[in-house]
């Protein structure tokens, strides 16, 4: 959690000092469950958008639990909630909690001859839109009363929420995932080829010499690139890839979306190399740009989960449909890599 800067003495005194604890019940589980997720998210809109409520409704409730246990628990600061040492201590007891709580839940469902009713998931927005409905729509026969909560996240999200037992899966790349991840089942999904995006006007099919098939606008446009930032030692591996790929290549532009570097692709100022999976964001999205498949490692897509989940329905069921989805994914679209990019390059599974 981000530093704040210290406050006045008497906004600490307002904010510190011990408040009289309301006689009556105690803590509800519904206010845990929104204290921990402001802790986390540091802001009220992000967590009543994690949470699926109104920013109001979550200070009245974090209002209450702090007159419950007589003290503040936050400092509320313009655009921030940073927590007090009140609610530093009491943040890791309540995850372990909740943590345990769930596991209960979801252990109980087997001795009720039963299963949970809502998976939760998180992970690669691409995944998310494209192989997630294919696989929930075949399971759907043998489970007609189950419902999905997803969320679209950074892998370490992803890794944050299984830890917190706040989800079932996580989707993730290999190539993203630090060692935070070894206390998960990492089981394969998919793998995803990178492709060459370049605009639609750029025609690279069969060209064997570019300085000599294409034109000085083309040479131009090809030696452009647009770098998706990927916060890990992948980048490095990418940027290895655009220099043997496209020799004297300049970058234009660091995105942090693949949408918006396809956006600079289709408005023709320069190439981009990304997962395939990543250009199918609908049929729009594929307009105005070719693909080209290019023979560097492919993008290896996982699924992480607890290790006592693996075997738990509906959650076996649905990674077991996520990996048939994966090995029946066709590709359609992109174009065999041209003769000037056939060349395999090293770099490693990502």
């Amino acid at each position: 959690m981000k530093d704040a800067p210290e406050p006045a003495a008497a906004d600490r005194a307002e904010s510190d000092a011990p408040r009289a604890p309301r006689s009556g019940s105690g803590p509800t589980l519904h206010q845990l469950r929104i204290f921990r997720a402001v802790a986390r998210a540091e802001t009220l809109t992000r967590a009543a958008k994690d949470l699926g409520l109104t920013q109001p409704t979550l200070s009245l409730q974090l209002g209450k639990l702090e007159s419950t246990v007589g003290t503040r628990l936050f400092h509320r600061r313009p655009g921030e909630m940073a927590l007090t040492e009140a609610g530093e201590f009491l943040l890791p007891h309540v995850e372990q909690m909740l943590r345990i709580l769930t596991e209960a839940e979801d252990g109980m469902a087997r001795f009720r001859g039963g299963y949970q009713s809502v998976l939760r998931l998180a992970g690669l927005d691409s995944v998310l839109r494209g192989v997630l409905p294919v696989a929930v729509g075949q399971m759907q026969a043998a489970y007609p009363d189950i419902s999905f909560d997803i969320r679209e996240s950074a892998p370490a999200e992803v890794v944050e929420l299984l830890h917190a037992r706040r989800i079932n899966i996580g989707l993730v790349a290999a190539n993203s995932l630090g060692g935070a991840a070894g206390a998960f089942e990492q089981l394969p999904i998919m793998e995803d080829p990178y492709v060459l995006v370049v605009p639609d006007g750029l025609d690279l099919d069969g060209v064997r010499d570019p300085d000599v098939e294409l034109s000085a606008a083309q040479r131009a446009v090809l030696r452009r690139s647009v770098h998706f930032v990927f916060g890990s030692s992948h980048g490095t591996r990418v940027s290895d890839w655009y220099d043997r790929l496209l020799p004297g290549h300049s970058p234009i532009a660091h995105c942090r979306s693949f949408d918006t570097a396809l956006s600079f692709v289709r408005a023709g100022t320069g190439v981009c190399i990304a997962p395939a999976l990543a250009t199918l964001g609908g049929a729009a999205q594929l307009e105005g740009v070719r693909r080209y498949r290019i023979d560097v490692p492919p993008r290896r897509i996982l699924a992480l989960l607890l290790a006592q989940q693996r075997r738990l329905e509906p959650v076996a069921t649905l990674v077991s449909q996520l990996q048939e989805a994966g090995a029946a994914w066709s590709f359609d679209g992109v174009r065999r890599a041209p003769p000037f990019l056939s060349t395999p390059l090293p770099g490693g599974a990502g």
